[in-house]
């Protein structure tokens, strides 16, 4: 009934906040008020992740507990889990409302439904996007949906398969939104933003919708851009690297090299090879030399022998990363990566600490390179401990500060005292 109280729980990518955010937005409207305890709401959601085994196992463990803990509550269950292994979520939560990604914007159709509703099919409605919420002073937009490639190990593409953009009036309608109500970092989230619009009468890019958005919404923000697939970055390049030169684009690139193998490329049906992945990289470094380029890497897929894994240390070397995400190869169902020969756990751990031993090292010497000095950073949001927030340098290096909840949106200036291999800190500078 309107007027009640509900708790959401999220796990996984910006895409999962984003559809969390659609959910609380719609609930909000209708008279729901949030609440921070399972036990304390009358409507329970868990917006799940299927990305990687052990955050599929953890799910399901919450799940069992929450059915057991809240036999009685109204329960809804929404996600890429959901849609990806709906046999499973039936399992461990035989109660609960099922909700596709897709479908999050019925979520008031699961609360008022006096039988089980199962919602799995259907494209995403890109007509509007609900009022978004602010987190401190964040924001996160998913410009589309889907994707075009058909990753061997990728199992969200079950998930999330359609490519469906928000067309352009609809983001720069939100975007202006949630910077007249206090946002000041807007992350424009997809599971592959370069391929924003190829859907679209016109196929605007998103270089072109940065553009617009940059055009049309005044006010002092930034926009981070989020993961980009590199065959679809690099041709789209020149355009992206001319709305990169506003200042009101975080010097952030976030383009996913997998390995540093081309055969562990072509078994992982990646679209690309290491020469033109490194070319790329060569051509943002040469316009932005002080950009942080992110990527991430799995260890052990299928195919990749002991030389395969020293290309790829080979390359992190290279490249020094400012940021590198590292992830054990998973066995996911429905992939065909899952049908390849297998590599030995002990392997694929060993290969891990390799190479993560090699990218904290490398991000010490990056981060250490910027103790001493004092620059200007944008306050975006509290941090992982209660005691801190964290402020943002142009290219999106993150430096951890005391915690003043006044400074949330502001403009400092910092000192960085200190780095750690994931990030700096620092304190506000006289």
């Amino acid at each position: 009934m309107p007027g009640g109280s509900y708790y959401i729980e999220t796990y996984g990518c910006s895409l999962a906040e984003f559809d969390s955010g659609v959910m609380s937005s719609i609930l909000e409207s209708a008279g729901y008020s949030r609440v921070d305890a399972p036990e304390d709401a009358d409507i329970v959601i868990v917006n799940t992740c299927s990305v990687r085994l052990e955050t599929e196992q953890r799910i399901a463990l919450r799940l069992q507990e929450l059915s057991r803990r809240l036999d009685g509550k109204k329960m809804i269950v929404a996600g890429c889990l959901v849609k990806s292994r709906p046999g499973l979520v039936n399992r461990v939560a035989p109660r609960a409302h099922l909700l596709s990604p897709q479908n999050v914007d019925r979520v008031l159709d699961a609360v008022s439904s006096r039988s089980r509703l199962v919602l799995l099919r259907g494209s995403r409605n890109t007509t509007g996007i609900p009022r978004l919420p602010v987190v401190d002073a964040v924001a996160t937009v998913m410009v589309a949906e889907g994707c075009l490639n058909d990753c061997s190990f990728c199992i969200s593409k079950l998930a999330r398969r359609e490519l469906k953009s928000y067309p352009p009036r609809v983001i720069v309608e939100t975007v202006e939104d949630l910077v007249r109500r206090g946002a000041r970092e807007v992350r424009l989230t997809g599971l592959d933003v370069a391929a924003y619009g190829r859907d679209l009468p016109g196929k605007p890019s998103i270089a072109d919708l940065v553009g617009m958005i940059l055009d049309k919404v005044e006010g002092d923000y930034r926009i981070r851009i989020g993961m980009m697939t590199p065959e679809l970055a690099m041709e789209i390049l020149d355009d992206l690297l001319d709305v990169y030169r506003d200042g009101r684009v975080f010097k952030f690139f976030h383009l996913p090299v997998q390995s540093g193998d081309d055969e562990v490329l072509r078994l992982m049906n990646r679209k690309y090879t290491v020469g033109e992945y490194k070319a790329l990289h060569s051509r943002i470094k040469s316009r932005f030399p002080d950009s942080m380029v992110a990527t991430d890497i799995i260890v052990g897929h299928p195919g990749e022998d002991e030389e395969a894994f020293e290309r790829t240390l080979r390359l992190v070397e290279e490249l020094r990363f400012e940021r590198v995400h590292v992830a054990q190869y998973s066995i996911r169902p429905h992939t065909l990566s899952a049908s390849m020969e297998q590599i030995p756990d002990p392997v694929k751990k060993e290969r891990s600490r390799r190479l993560m031993r090699l990218v904290e090292s490398i991000g010490r010497e990056i981060h250490e390179a910027y103790v001493g000095g004092t620059y200007k950073a944008l306050v975006t949001e509290r941090s992982f401990r209660e005691d801190s927030m964290t402020a943002r340098l142009q290219n999106y290096m993150p430096v951890v500060l005391g915690y003043d909840g006044s400074l949330l949106g502001s403009w400092v200036k910092v000192k960085v005292t200190g780095a750690t291999f994931f990030d700096l800190r620092g304190v506000l500078a006289s």
